[in-house]
């Protein structure tokens, strides 16, 4: 059997839509979902940078929630659409590499993240007075670095096994790109370590991040439940199961699709769930968490206002 690490210089990426009428349309509908990520998150975090009423601790956690989405979904949906439109699928053994490296670093540092703002709800709701002593900018550069850090580390060790194991089976990778649960199913040899140091990876930097989170969020609840104002509990409810919402559809598929055994695991399956936190996530992202709130919708009433007047 021919080692095709040895002998081949790439992989070829099967992708996501067929070659007919309705993958045109799904490619269509994806590509606008793309923009509307870009503009989305590009929006937020120039907002965010102009307008001073913003520049606390909670929207510059968002500023850099929109800057990691940013580039997180620009790792996939490029490729994939040049694949689609060119219909060349191959990638480079290199361009492989790069874009799962980026890939995992980007999905651990937003994992972390997301529990980090989750805390940062926390104590702005449930501790109010002590919030600008616990959650200062400090604190902030801290949780952003330490999770870029963390994810890059994770995502070097993933990254430098996945593609230095004997590949003699076909080259196709049955995704729309490098993944790597669907690279090991390529692998010549047993992968049974990895996939163990797999499951305890995805556990630290998903199924933890998310049990925080939704520990952070039921005491939010509990806080919120005890307010007096009946408009106030409904607004802060409505926010709350929205953040969630958004949250789970990150999570959920990440960890379905990373903690399941190989004999569990179906091609068009994973296609289909790594949509949902490759793709619809990063868009969702800025209008649940950002643009759905009173203080950024009046930061681009302001902003708008100002470049308005300067052109006058």
């Amino acid at each position: 059997m021919e080692n095709y690490n040895q002998t081949s210089t790439y992989f070829i990426l099967m992708g996501l839509f067929p070659t007919s009428r309705i993958g045109l349309i799904l490619f269509i509908l994806i590509a606008l979902i793309f923009l509307m990520a870009l503009f989305g998150n590009l929006s937020m975090i120039i907002l965010i940078c102009l307008d001073t009423h913003l520049h606390t601790p909670m929207y510059f956690l968002l500023s850099q929630l929109s800057f990691i989405d940013l580039n997180y979904i620009s790792t996939i949906v490029p490729k994939m659409a040049s694949n689609f439109l060119f219909g060349n699928k191959s990638i480079s053994f290199i361009g492989c590499e790069i874009q799962t490296f980026f890939f995992l670093t980007l999905a651990g540092a937003e994992g972390l993240l997301l529990a980090s703002m989750a805390y940062d709800h926390y104590v702005a709701i449930c501790f109010p007075l002590h919030y600008p002593f616990r959650i200062s900018r400090r604190v902030c550069v801290l949780m952003i670095t330490g999770s870029s850090i963390m994810g890059s580390i994770n995502s070097c060790a993933h990254t430098t096994y996945a593609l230095h194991i004997p590949y003699c089976r076909s080259r196709a990778i049955n995704h729309f790109f490098c993944d790597v649960p669907a690279m090991l199913t390529l692998a010549c040899m047993d992968t049974w370590v990895y996939e163990y140091t797999m499951f305890v990876s995805t556990s630290l930097f998903l199924v933890l991040p998310f049990v925080i989170f939704a520990c952070s969020y039921g005491r939010v609840l509990l806080a919120v439940y005890r307010m007096r104002s009946a408009e106030g509990r409904k607004k802060a409810y409505s926010t709350c199961s929205a953040h969630l919402t958004v949250v789970t559809f990150y999570y959920a598929p990440f960890v379905y699709t990373y903690l399941r055994p190989r004999s569990l695991r179906s091609p068009a399956e994973d296609k289909a769930l790594a949509v949902f936190y490759t793709i619809l996530t990063p868009t969702l992202n800025p209008i649940i968490y950002s643009l759905r709130n009173k203080e950024v919708t009046g930061a681009l009433r302001r902003v708008t206002q100002r470049i308005c007047s300067k052109k006058i």
